[in-house]
């Protein structure tokens, strides 16, 4: 897999979980405190997949479980950093966020990481890492960046 980096777009088909996991990883590498990284993507283009990756590129033990919090809203894994997964399926829009205190997390000591970023928007910053995912079929998915 080529090196990437997030002063430039890229877009990269991963051809299984594992890959995905790979490219996850190799996103984390470049993640420093206070990030969100938004992810865009159809049920079952793989976000999850790539959260699992970037934890465990971020520290995050293989003993955790990494799953979409679909019924919590937010799951907190500890790491070199702490990662914060939202997943923002059943929320109608951005204002439920501020029940969960959003802010705090986003701006705090770990990395954000936000599943159906669309819902929320507005919330981001510019500086928000936006990454959208594409099934091209059963096996095949593209990752999209484009830089900051």
């Amino acid at each position: 897999m080529d090196t990437i980096t997030l002063d430039k777009p890229f877009s990269i088909e991963t051809y299984s979980p594992e890959e995905t996991v790979v490219l996850g990883a190799k996103v984390a590498e470049l993640l420093s405190p206070g990030d969100i990284i938004a992810l865009y993507g159809d049920l079952g283009a793989g976000k999850t997949t790539l959260v699992r990756g970037i934890a465990r590129g971020l520290g995050v033990g293989e003993q955790v479980q990494i799953t979409s919090p679909t019924f919590v809203l937010m799951n907190v894994y500890p790491g070199r950093m702490p990662v914060y997964h939202f997943d923002l399926y059943r929320l109608s829009g951005a204002a439920d966020l501020y029940d969960l205190g959003f802010e705090d997390y986003f701006y705090g000591k770990g990395v954000s990481i936000i599943e159906w970023a669309e819902k929320a928007e507005i919330l981001f910053p510019p500086a928000a890492i936006r990454l959208t995912l594409t099934t091209i079929n059963d096996d095949v998915r593209r990752i999209e960046y484009h830089a900051r």
